[in-house]
């Protein structure tokens, strides 16, 4: 009886201490989004959407150009990392017992622990000194290598989940290798994919270290690559350590608007990835 007791003390002790703990991580997430929330929520204007900053000392003005450059840097090093990216995973899973795909996998792991800090110095070194200009294009070459680690572990694990049977039977019917990865192995597990470059592209979309160091920020339009291009990391930045009122007012409504963006990022992944278990009765 004593021994039953003790069991039913032991199994609620660490129910209890799982919920303790996972109420640690949940609580200051939900403050977090709350503390946002009130304070960008209440500052949003439609103004805020469609004008360019006011000059220093004016109030009003808007956001318009850093959402807009954001949008353009992410899907640059989008554009950059998912090919390398996907191309990496590929190797990884196809070739997984070569000495290359074994030293690729480490410096993968290493990757993924570098500081973004770090980053957009290694791309100020290399882009900006050489073109003697900050640019949109080495603020999407920083964000892409801090996309890469996360599309080709994504990539790797997704096609490493196809049957081998599937493959044999490609190379059976004749079809050289390089058909049989393209055709059926990717094509098949598009949807997968599309799962990991969204959750990347979110991680990415955030980053404000790497930014500051090269594509650096400008108050007006900027389309040209090898020009300062504003994000709106950057924008919150340096709105949030202004001494003006107002530009504070429009760092909250940018960081709850930089917030909701990427977390619909994250919920259309996660949607992407429910439909497709469903789909195959997982």
């Amino acid at each position: 009886m004593n021994y039953r007791l003790y069991r039913k003390f032991k199994n609620t002790l660490f129910l209890l201490l799982t919920l303790a703990s996972a109420l640690a991580v949940l609580i200051p997430l939900f403050m977090i989004i709350q503390f946002v929330l009130v304070q960008g929520a209440s500052s949003l204007s439609l103004s805020f959407f469609t004008e360019l900053p006011k000059p220093v000392g004016e109030t009003g003005g808007g956001m318009r150009h850093a959402i807009l450059g954001t949008i353009y840097i992410v899907l640059l090093g989008a554009a950059i990392a998912i090919p390398i990216g996907v191309t990496c995973g590929v190797y990884l899973s196809e070739f997984r017992k070569s000495k290359l795909s074994k030293t690729l996998k480490m410096t993968v792991d290493l990757m993924s622990g570098i500081p973004s800090i770090v980053i957009g110095i290694f791309a100020y070194l290399t882009v900006v000194v050489p073109l003697k200009s900050f640019s949109a294009l080495a603020g999407g070459i920083a964000l892409s290598i801090i996309m890469l680690p996360i599309i080709i572990k994504t990539s790797e694990e997704i096609l490493k989940l196809v049957p081998d049977h599937i493959r044999e039977a490609g190379l059976a019917l004749g079809l050289p290798r390089w058909k049989v990865i393209l055709f059926i192995i990717l094509k098949g597990s598009i949807s997968n994919l599309l799962t990991g470059m969204i959750l990347a592209i979110s991680r990415a979309a955030g980053e404000t270290a790497p930014l500051l160091f090269t594509a650096f920020g400008n108050m007006y339009y900027s389309y040209s690559l090898n020009e300062p291009m504003a994000s709106l990391p950057v924008q919150i930045y340096t709105y949030a350590i202004s001494p003006y009122k107002d530009w504070q007012r429009q760092a909250w409504a940018g960081a709850f608007v930089l917030m909701v963006l990427i977390l619909t990022m994250n919920l259309f992944a996660r949607f992407i990835l429910t439909k497709i278990k469903d789909k195959k009765g997982i």
